[in-house]
């Protein structure tokens, strides 16, 4: 299934596209998509909908909100790309690295991306994001799957002044308002085998800035998923974004970095393009 969530923020229903591409509403079936959907067994219920029955969302205006609502935790993974390490002089970690975006920063896969105030280096990563569905605790490898809900477009939106030069805390340049956007629709596992061999492009004003494919990364989902859990139970309706490719605007020569009226285009392979403008942050 491809789940969503439309209308305005705060009064979004859920929703879902059908095989032949049309916008269904799930309003009176279930709540929104969200952690507590995910927790309460919701894709379970989902199943045996009839789907050709559901009312058509005509509104072509609507607004596409986050297909995942109210996570519980945003996990990020950082340096999971051979090319990505060599463009920004890092060096590669025998081990994942790991830090948080707080959950405020999420937003859909249309809104504006905000340029936070006092930001200079607001820079883009396109990457593959996971959608976790149950509680998870020390599993092996071979079990992740089964604890995963599906998957999402996403963009770690990144100010790396505040990133590299604030203490080096990762979290200051990761957590501005708008800087998790993903969608448009979350593709539950059964339905997307491909995670580890789909392709990720990311354009800014009609150039191409990334591509490359989740096969390069370091370290597979079901790696990062186990591994994460070593440190931390997961539960339904946590996200992991899985890192990003080379082609960030920190690595360029010399850097380029998101301005206002910058227009950005992102995608994963079957999961859905998102389209953002990029706007100074009013106060």
């Amino acid at each position: 299934m491809k789940l969503l969530n439309v209308g305005p923020v705060g009064q979004e229903i859920p929703a879902l596209v059908d095989k032949q591409n049309n916008l269904r509403s799930l309003k009176g079936v279930c709540g929104v998509i969200s952690s507590d959907f995910l927790a309460k067994s919701g894709l379970n219920l989902l199943h045996g909908v009839d789907v050709e029955g559901l009312p058509i969302i005509n509104d072509k205006n609507i607004r596409i909100g986050a297909p995942l609502l109210r996570p519980g935790k945003i996990i990020a993974v950082g340096l999971n790309y051979d090319e990505h390490i060599k463009e920004t002089g890092s060096k590669q970690q025998a081990e994942p690295v790991l830090f948080t975006k707080a959950v405020s920063s999420l937003s859909g896969p249309f809104d504006p991306i905000e340029r936070p105030k006092n930001a200079t280096k607001v820079d883009w990563e396109v990457e593959l994001v996971i959608v976790i569905g149950k509680h998870a605790k020390y599993i092996a490898e071979d079990d992740v799957e089964a604890h995963i809900a599906g998957f999402c477009t996403g963009i770690d939106v990144s100010e790396r002044e505040f990133q590299k030069n604030r203490s080096g805390q990762w979290l200051k340049g990761k957590s501005a308002d708008t800087f998790a956007p993903i969608g448009p629709y979350l593709v539950t596992i059964d339905e997307f085998k491909t995670y580890q061999s789909c392709g990720l492009h990311l354009d800014v004003d009609g150039r191409r800035m990334q591509s490359s494919n989740t096969s390069k990364m370091i370290h597979s989902v079901k790696k990062l998923v186990s591994y994460i859990n070593e440190f931390m139970s997961l539960h339904p309706g946590d996200l992991i974004f899985t890192g990003t490719p080379e082609g960030v605007g920190m690595g360029m020569q010399p850097p380029v970095f998101l301005k206002e009226g910058n227009e950005v285009v992102a995608e994963v392979e079957g999961l859905g393009v998102q389209q953002h403008r990029v706007q100074d942050c009013v106060i």
